[in-house]
């Protein structure tokens, strides 16, 4: 977990890419449930049911969007959906 918990504390501290400023919309949604599956398996350690089908969902439709971004908003998306997968498979391995 320690890679995972530097890799979190990066996106944490990463400002939203100016890049997309007044493109919002679909991104910040996604950006927002993703990191919200990720909080909260930060906090308690696990997913429930809902949230990994949530999580699975969201990074569905975040992996459709991606070759759209740009370079600047491409790191930032990488890196959540990096930490999206990870902790889903952590946490479908722990079932």
């Amino acid at each position: 977990m320690t890679d995972l918990t530097e890799l979190w504390q990066i996106h944490q501290d990463a400002q939203w890419p100016e890049a997309l400023e007044g493109a919002e919309g679909e991104l910040m949604m996604l950006d927002t449930v993703i990191v919200g599956c990720i909080t909260y398996y930060v906090e308690e350690q696990e997913l429930d049911n809902q949230r990994v089908e949530i999580l699975q969902d969201s990074l569905s439709d975040l992996e459709a969007l991606l070759p759209d971004l740009p370079d600047e908003g491409m790191e930032y998306f990488s890196r959540l959906q990096q930490l999206g997968t990870s902790i889903l498979k952590e946490s479908t391995e722990k079932r």
